[in-house]
């Protein structure tokens, strides 16, 4: 390092700080600073007051008089008898105190930002629990991070001096990142980039980092994209090595190939999939038999024949877990030429499969099935919408094809819902954009027959291969499998929702958990088309269990399946791949498979498959208020679909679009929370309103570095 750099370092910075530790009732100007820390040239003198102008701004010195500082010592916390310590995670508010989340204790408890002691939203910590005569609620001071939630951050950099610091985008995160100048990785004033903390002394307010990569200029369609990837530590670029290994594979099907398959190249096949799609990966194919019977192949690419363990493409694909789908672009878990070529099934192409085969009567029942690797020849690609129209109009290409199996979908569908399955089927917002990204039209995409008649196969397929590995055998233990779950409804959510929906005039009293879906059902089927429907439906998913990946199997309650896996889409699914594998090893004799490895790759998919939930949703968000950016003064019927201290939540009926009334903002009465009845309500003329309120609203702002719209009531105009 040069010399007019060394002041720059983390090292030297925390040099400073010890300091005024180490004299904390000392008052020091810079040029006592420079000479104890053996600065000697101007320059570095400069920096040594830009360094103590940032501590000043982080209240870790405070100004004492013109031109000394001192160190800013925190006020002592009054010695309270220690009630329990348990662990738990972080939740942290954007006024920068949390609370604490734990199993082991009814209540969340508060601590003050104070007593966090640099744990971050969602950190792994323990935590002391203190008596308390004050409130009523538990208190608490964290006493060791067990595990860091993350360590990358995405921020505005605001210069100062050669200095700068990274201001971060969320508001769980409410320290500034300090970064010394030879950090900055050549970021500009207020662009958008992401940082890592590498330092954070005990006393210290805010922690010290560096920047790992410029995102670019806020507003800029690429920039927030990545933006919102990185923000949920998603990767957001391909290897370009990776890329370079796929070219290494060949798309050629061998002799070897066809002499170990089953070859279905001279049955109808086809895929049925969205109009952008590129990576087909699964395809029907359909006979009838001589027996009469009818005779469905559910067609999955065979990406494990391409990519096997140990490969550097299978050690990120591992990692990724998962596509991610954002508003604009795909973020793909294999390299493009194994997703959208070789892997792909595209018409008038020989490809290798992993397929189930079933033989089915008139009515749908199963009669015969067969599990292995194939090799296909898909005759025709169809959209969602042409073959809608074959159902529609009973004509087109294929037709005698696609309406049997739409009859046998439509016969397995209503099977699963007598089964007690449930009914979600929520309006999807979907975007159309110009050539920069930015939304020109909004419009909701629907669940037709065609995407029924896909959906079925797949879950047909998923549930038998699921049952054939999983289901005992005589005198056998069950054999290591890969199982998408989903346990029953939250008790406390789902009794909150039964309160709710009162006030709507909807009743959900189910007799027993069996009866749980169908009552749900039921409240899906009267909520269709009201103005409450999308609020009904949110909070009837949120009083649902997440459907996660584990090698323990309880069934799926929202399928009503005992037995259910994800087989069918292995060029976008991690897990998917985990089941061939472990589907061929079983196929082939071998014995059951060791855990470990797979609970671990169970629990890593899972998450990962939040994290781009998450991200997807953030990406629509964004888009949403991009959106109504030129819709400033506009006036929309809308309905109240949450209640918070600091505000109202309105859906604007038309497009689903949701923005916020402060309650500052309402100038006609004094308003206070009511969290017990979900409402506010005015001190003075006991005004109220709660969720499911209509209300009219008018727009008045959009802010995208924000994202958040805000709203007006006209009344309270």
């Amino acid at each position: 390092m040069e010399d007019n750099d060394k002041i720059q370092s983390n090292n030297e910075i925390n040099a400073i700080f010890e300091i005024f530790k180490s004299n904390p009732n000392k008052n020091f100007n810079y040029k006592q600073i420079s000479r104890i820390a053996g600065v000697k040239t101007d320059e570095e003198r400069r920096q040594v007051q830009e360094i103590l102008k940032e501590f000043t701004r982080q209240k870790t010195l405070k100004r004492t008089s013109k031109g000394k500082f001192k160190l800013n010592v925190q006020r002592k916390t009054q010695q309270r008898r220690i009630k329990r310590v348990i662990i738990g995670r972080v939740d942290m508010t954007a006024n920068g105190y949390a609370f604490i989340i734990s199993d082991e204790i009814e209540k969340d408890v508060f601590v003050s930002q104070h007593n966090l002691n640099h744990a971050l939203h969602n950190d792994k910590v323990k935590i002391n629990i203190y008596n308390t005569k004050r409130t009523s609620r538990y208190e608490g001071e964290v006493i060791e991070v067990l595990e860091r939630s993350k360590q990358n951050f995405v921020g505005k950099v605001e210069l100062s001096g050669r200095n700068g610091f990274l201001i971060p985008d969320s508001r769980q995160m409410p320290h500034d990142i300090f970064i010394p100048a030879d950090k900055l990785n050549n970021a500009q004033n207020g662009q958008k980039v992401v940082g890592r903390i590498t330092d954070w002394a005990k006393n210290m307010r805010s922690p010290i980092g560096e920047i790992i990569d410029v995102l670019g200029n806020y507003g800029e369609n690429d920039t927030e994209m990545h933006a919102i990837l990185a923000e949920y530590d998603l990767p957001y670029r391909f290897p370009t090595e990776l890329d370079e290994l796929a070219k290494h594979i060949s798309e050629k099907v061998t002799d070897a190939d066809y002499a170990e398959r089953r070859d279905f190249r001279e049955v109808t096949t086809f895929t049925i999939d969205p109009a952008d799609a590129k990576d087909f990966d699964d395809a029907l194919s359909f006979r009838k038999l001589e027996n009469g019977k009818y005779e469905v192949g559910v067609h999955i690419a065979d990406v494990t024949h391409y990519v096997l363990p140990d490969m550097q493409i299978d050690r990120e694909a591992a990692e990724r877990a998962t596509s991610v789908y954002l508003v604009d672009r795909t973020v793909p878990m294999l390299p493009e030429r194994l997703s959208n070529f070789i892997c792909s099934l595209r018409p008038d192409e020989e490809k290798l499969c992993f397929s189930a085969v079933f033989q089915l009567d008139e009515k749908a029942n199963i009669i015969d099935e067969w599990f292995g690797r194939t090799v296909i020849y898909s005759n025709r690609r169809f959209t969602y919408d042409e073959a809608q129209q074959i159902i529609e109009n009973r004509q087109g290409d294929l037709c005698d094809e696609i309406l049997i199996l739409d009859k046998l979908a439509k016969k397995l569908r209503a099977k699963r819902f007598k089964a007690g399955a449930m009914n979600f089927e929520r309006e999807e917002a979907k975007f159309v954009l110009d050539e920069k990204g930015k939304p020109v039209n909004l419009y909701f995409k629907e669940s037709r027959d065609s995407n029924n008649l896909i959906e079925e196969f797949m879950l047909l397929a998923n549930r038998k291969v699921a049952e054939f590995i999983g289901k005992p055998q005589k005198n056998q233990k069950p054999k290591t499998f890969v199982y998408r779950v989903h346990d029953t409804p939250d008790e406390t959510k789902f009794n909150k929702l039964k309160e709710f929906v009162k006030r709507f005039g909807y009743t959900v009293e189910p007799a027993s958990e069996k009866d749980i879906s169908r009552e749900l059902n039921k409240l899906m089927a009267d909520v269709k088309n009201k103005p409450e429907a999308n609020l009904v439906e949110t909070l009837a998913l949120r009083s649902m269990a997440k459907a996660t990946y584990s090698i323990d199997n309880i069934g799926h309650y929202g399928l009503a399946f005992p037995y259910y896996t994800h087989f069918t889409s292995p060029i976008r699914r991690y897990p998917d791949m985990l089941v061939h594998r472990l589907l061929a090893k079983y196929l082939a004799g071998a014995k059951s498979a060791e855990k470990n490895y797979y609970q671990e790759m169970c629990k890593h998919s899972s998450m990962m498959e939040q994290r781009a939930t998450d991200a997807e949703r953030a990406s629509i968000k964004y888009k949403m208020v991009e959106f109504m950016q030129d819709k400033t003064g506009c006036q929309y019927e809308g309905i109240i679909t949450g209640v918070t201290e600091w505000g109202i939540y309105v859906e604007i009926c038309e497009n689903k679009i949701e923005g916020m009334i402060s309650i500052r903002g309402m100038n006609d009465d004094c308003y206070y929370f009511d969290e017990e009845n979900y409402c506010i309500t005015g001190r003075m003329h006991n005004k109220k309103y709660t969720l499911g309120d209509k209300v009219r609203i008018k727009v008045v702002r959009s802010d995208l570095e924000r994202k958040q719209i805000d709203f007006v009531l006209i009344s309270e105009e």
